[in-house]
C-alpha cells in the first residue's frame, strides 16, 4: 500500500502541454461542448480535491497538475462548509454536462496490452458519443460524491460502516463470522509443526522466513525486477518510466508508493517490522509492476497526455479511484506470479539471496494460501472498532485470535483503522472485485487477461463497472 502526511510532488504539467483542461468554458449543445463543459468541471474538481486536502493531511495522494493551482490552494484554507457547497455545485453542473447516448464516433480504449490508443490530442475531439468521455463523466460524477462525503465526514459526520464504503469507494464488503476465521485457523494449525497455540507455532515457524536486514535491499531489487520483466512482456509503459525506493520506519502501513508524475514513483518500505521473505514479491509487484507504479502510469500517459483529462493529475485517496489502485494491485501480484510461478521463483531465486534455507519451503508457501482466507478479518476488526463495539484492547485482541497476528502487527492494524478507517476494504474485497471482473472478460487465458487487466489500468473505470 502507500501512506504519509508527507506528499513530495516533483514533475508538474504545464497548462501548454495539457492545451485544455487548465481553461475554463462551457460548450453548450455545440460539437464537443459536453467536453468542455466537463474539462471546466475538471478543472474544478481539482482544485476542490486540493482545496479539501488542506483540511486533510492524508487526503491528496499524488498531485502532478499546474503548480499554481497548488499554491492558489496553500494561500488560505477555504472552510469545510464552503467546500461543501463547492462539491454540491459541481454534482449539479455534472448532471446538467451529461453525454447524451451515441455511438462510439471518438478515441478507442487503449490497445491490448496498454499499448497507447488512437487518442485525440489533449482533449480534442472527444464527443458525447464516445465511450471514454461517458465513463469520465461517470468518473467525475462517482469522485465529487465521494469529496462532498469526506468533507462530511472531516466536518464530525459518522456514517455507517457499509454507507461509507459506498459513498467513498462505489462498494459495499460483504459481512463474515468469527467462525469463518476461526475454522481457516483451525485448518493452518493442521500443517504446523509442533503443539500449542496456533499462533505460536505460526510465529515460531515464521521467524525462519524473515529477511536479514543487511539483505533487505538485494533482495527487493531482484523481487522489481522480476515483477517489472514480467509486467512487460504484456503491458507496453511510457518510456522513460522508472522509480526509486527508500527504506522507513514507524509508519502505519508496509508499503507506500508516492507518484510523482512523468511516469515516477517513490517507493517507501517500512521495516519497523521483520520483513518476510514472501512479502518481497507482494510490494513489489504491488507498489511497482503491475500495481500502483503501473497502474498512475498508465492513466497519465492515456488520459492526460493522450487526452488532456486534469482531473488524472490529482488523486483523493478517499474515493473509489482507491479501490480499482488497491484491488488491481494486489490482483496484480496473482496475475504477475501465479502460486506455483511464484513458489518457486522465490525458493530458487529470492530465498538464497536472503540467506534462508528452504527445506521447509513448501509448508511456508501452503501457509501463506491458507492465511489468504484470513484477508477479510481486518474489515472486521473495522467494523467493530468504527462502530463502536470494540474498543482498542478488544480490536487489537480479535486481530491477533482470527487474522493471527503478533501483538505489534495487530497495533500496527488498528493505527492503520485509526487513521484510513473503511479504507480497509480496497485491499481484499478491491482484489475479488478486479479478479472476478478480469477473469470474467478473459477466460482462463493469460494474454487475454493481462489484456482486459491493462485496459482497466488505462480508463476511467469505477468499482461499480466491475460488478
Amino acid at each position: 500500500m502507500k501512506r504519509s502526511a508527507k506528499l513530495a510532488v516533483a514533475v508538474a504539467l504545464a497548462c501548454g502541454l495539457l492545451e485544455t483542461g487548465c481553461q475554463g468554458g462551457s460548450g453548450g449543445g455545440a460539437p464537443g461542448g459536453d467536453a468542455m463543459d466537463l474539462n471546466r468541471i475538471a478543472e474544478a474538481y481539482v482544485k476542490l480535491v486540493l482545496a479539501v486536502g488542506r483540511h486533510d493531511p492524508d487526503y491528496v495522494d499524488a498531485y502532478y497538475g499546474p503548480p499554481e493551482w497548488r499554491t492558489e490552494s496553500e494561500a488560505a484554507t477555504v472552510p469545510l462548509a464552503e467546500l461543501r457547497i463547492r462539491a454540491g455545485k459541481l454534482l449539479n453542473d455534472l448532471d446538467a454536462a451529461e453525454p447524451t447516448a451515441g455511438g462510439a464516433s471518438g478515441a478507442a480504449a487503449p490497445a491490448a496490452g496498454g499499448a497507447p490508443a488512437t487518442a485525440p490530442a489533449a482533449g480534442r475531439g472527444d464527443v458525447a458519443g464516445d465511450p471514454l468521455v461517458r465513463l469520465r463523466h461517470s468518473y467525475l460524477t462517482r469522485q465529487v460524491r465521494a469529496v462532498a462525503t469526506r468533507i462530511d465526514i472531516l466536518g464530525g459526520a459518522r456514517l455507517d460502516f457499509d454507507d461509507e464504503t459506498r459513498a467513498l469507494y462505489d462498494a459495499v464488503a460483504p459481512v463474515h463470522t468469527e467462525g469463518e476465521f476461526q475454522a481457516a485457523v483451525h485448518r493452518l494449525g493442521a500443517i504446523l509443526p509442533g503443539n500449542g497455540p496456533v499462533l505460536g507455532r505460526l510465529d515460531a515457524f515464521r521467524k525462519a522466513f524473515v529477511i536479514p536486514p543487511d539483505r533487505i535491499d538485494a533482495v527487493m531489487q531482484a523481487a522489481i525486477a522480476a515483477c517489472r520483466e514480467r509486467t512487460l512482456r504484456h503491458l507496453t509503459l511510457p518510456q522513460g518510466e522508472s522509480f526509486t525506493i527508500a527504506y522507513v520506519q514507524d509508519k502505519p502501513w508496509s508499503a507506500y508508493n508516492w507518484y510523482k508524475g512523468n511516469a515516477a514513483s517513490l517507493i517507501e518500505v517500512n521495516t519497523s517490522l521483520p520483513v518476510q521473505i514472501d512479502q518481497a514479491l507482494s510490494l513489489a509487484c504491488h507498489e511497482g509492476y503491475p500495481g500502483h507504479h503501473a497502474y498512475n502510469a498508465l492513466l497519465e500517459h492515456h488520459l492526460v497526455r493522450g487526452r488532456g483529462w486534469i482531473e488524472f493529475t490529482v488523486y483523493p485517496l478517499f474515493s473509489p479511484q482507491s479501490l480499482i489502485a488497491e484491488g488491481s494491485a494486489n490482483y496484480g501480484v496473482d496475475l504477475a506470479f501465479p502460486e506455483n510461478e511464484r513458489a518457486a521463483f522465490e525458493r530458487d531465486m529470492l530465498f538464497p539471496l536472503a540467506g534462508i534455507d528452504a527445506k521447509n519451503a513448501a509448508i511456508y508457501f501452503e501457509t501463506r494460501r491458507l492465511l489468504r482466507e484470513l484477508d477479510y478479518v481486518t474489515n472486521e476488526a473495522a467494523r467493530g472498532f468504527l462502530g463502536g463495539r470494540m474498543d482498542a484492547d478488544a480490536t487489537t485482541a480479535y486481530l491477533v485470535r482470527n487474522g493471527l497476528r503478533t501483538e505489534a502487527r495487530a497495533r500496527q492494524s488498528l493505527s492503520f483503522i485509526d487513521r484510513y478507517r473503511t479504507y480497509v476494504i480496497n485491499y481484499n474485497l478491491g482484489q475479488d472485485l478486479v479478479r472476478s471482473y478480469v477473469e470474467r472478460q478473459a477466460g482462463s487465458d493469460t494474454d487475454a487477461r493481462w489484456r482486459v487487466f491493462g485496459e482497466l489500468l488505462s480508463t476511467p473505470r469505477l468499482p461499480g463497472d466491475l460488478q
